[in-house]
């Protein structure tokens, strides 16, 4: 499947659009709409140029399409709705592809299942809630809202 143009406008609304570099929550110096690594693989530094709306949606849409709408594809074993697919993308987007992510997640495990009621997916998506701050896991009140609105997306018709 491919994200939807409703999929890309969530991950924008969830992401905000920053012209120049910043440290995320975890201090990872992003750009863009949560952009950590250029098409060319270089990571962005605090250094880097500010860049424009238009070219923070290529290196956005560049990544969805190579990396993350392909690993939620790759790693569903069930058929689901677009909406589904793109709250996946979304939840991937933040938390990454590998086993230690979107892949070994235990919603994903509850998904290809076949058990996607509401209580399931709310309580497995909320329990992403955490951001590794100076070594230690810390609850992140953007994550705890950004994980409710995933999973009102995915629940969504």
């Amino acid at each position: 499947m491919k994200i939807s143009t409703n999929g890309i406008s969530f991950i924008k609304n969830e992401e905000k659009f920053m012209s120049k570099p910043y440290l995320d929550a975890v201090k990872v110096p992003t750009i863009g709409y949560g952009t950590t690594r250029y098409e060319n693989g270089k990571a962005v530094t605090l250094k880097d140029p500010a860049i424009s709306e238009k070219r923070a949606s290529e290196l956005l849409q560049y990544q969805i399409d190579r990396d993350y709408a392909p690993a939620v594809t790759k790693a569903l074993k069930v058929q689901v709705t677009q909406n589904q697919f793109d709250a996946l993308t979304s939840f991937a987007y933040n938390v990454g592809t590998s086993n230690n992510g979107m892949a070994g997640s235990t919603v994903l495990k509850r998904i290809n299942a076949g058990i996607k009621d509401k209580a399931t997916i709310e309580y497995w998506f909320g329990v992403w809630n955490k951001g590794t701050i100076n070594g230690v896991k810390v609850v992140l009140d953007g994550l705890v809202k950004r994980r409710r609105r995933e999973a009102a997306l995915f629940l969504k018709p």
